[in-house]
Order: structure tokens, then sequence, then C-alpha cells
């Protein structure tokens, strides 16, 4: 595992430990890759206490509750499905804070949106923040990519220092 990747694992894992808060996280596109790197250091039992992969729509709807009006309005690869996932995660298992992703890793193009469109987001009590991505790699890039940067925007809500602040909500396109 590259450095890069690990620093951000330390990272949320700090974050949750001083504050003694708890995460869960509900993944489509990322098929389980957050929740991985989120348990690969010890001690995430302390913090993180549920992820989902509900890659189906099916799964989505039946699992965390999605709105089937939502996914036939927005599509599953869209902003309002990944606020809604963030936000049925954090209400089914009761955490303080959620994170969720969904996308198209490709190489097809899916509802009309195509690879690498990602949209991720973090719910916390009150508000939730998403966030477009634009990645440009190969599917497995993609996929690593989409978790790692889920991970950092995690990391940016939590350092919000007063709800005041704003996330840069602008999307990101990445390479390799």
């Amino acid at each position: 595992m590259c450095e890069e990747i690990l620093d951000v694992i330390k990272r949320v894992h700090e974050l949750f430990r001083k504050r003694g808060i708890t995460l869960s996280v509900a993944e489509s596109c990322t098929g389980g890759l957050i929740s991985h790197y989120i348990t690969i250091l010890p001690g995430a039992s302390n913090f993180f206490e549920a992820g989902v992969v509900s890659y189906s729509v099916e799964a989505k709807k039946k699992i965390l509750g999605i709105s089937p009006e939502i996914i036939s309005k927005y599509g599953v690869v869209s902003e309002e499905t990944v606020k809604e996932m963030a936000e049925k995660i954090r209400s089914l298992t009761g955490t303080d804070y959620a994170l969720s992703a969904t996308g198209n890793l490709g190489p097809d193009v899916l509802e009309g949106k195509g690879r690498g469109l990602i949209y991720i987001a973090v719910s916390k009590e009150g508000q939730t923040f998403s966030r477009e991505l634009r990645l440009t790699g190969s599917r497995g890039e993609n996929k690593e990519e989409a978790s790692l940067l889920s991970l950092r925007f995690l990391i940016e809500v939590m350092e919000l220092k007063s709800s005041n602040d704003k996330v840069n909500s602008n999307f990101l396109t990445f390479g390799f």
C-alpha cells in the first residue's frame, strides 16, 4: 500500500479516536474498498460501525431504503442518490458520520453518464456534503482514487472549524 493512502487512513483513525465518534459507510462503485482501507489499521473497531456495499439498484432500495423516486428521476450515479445513501446509512447505524460513494468506474457509459463520473458524500447531524469527481484512469485506478478521495473528503468535512465554513463542492478531475 502506498504511503499516501496509509497517511490518509491514519488521519481518519486519529480524528475519530480523538473525538470519540463513530462512522458508517455506504459504497456502490468502490465495492467495499473504502471499508477495507478503514480496517487496514488496528483499532478501527473503536469507531467504525458498519460498511454496506449496495452495488445493485435493488440493494440500494431494499438495504439502504433509497427512494425509488430519487433513483428513477436522477439515476444511481447522481448527487441526490449519494447524499441519500450517506443519510440512510447514518440513520440505520446511528453513527455520528457517514460516508458514501456511487458512480461509473467504466469502461461503458451508465445511465448516459460517462466513465469516471463519481459522486461522494459525507453526512453528519443536520448536514450532508457532496462532491462530484471526474476520474480519468482505468476502472481499477478509478476505484482506488475514488476510495482515497472519499476518505480525504471525510477528513475535509471533519476539519471544518464551524458550520459556517464552506466545503468546496466543485467537481474535481484526477488522472493517472
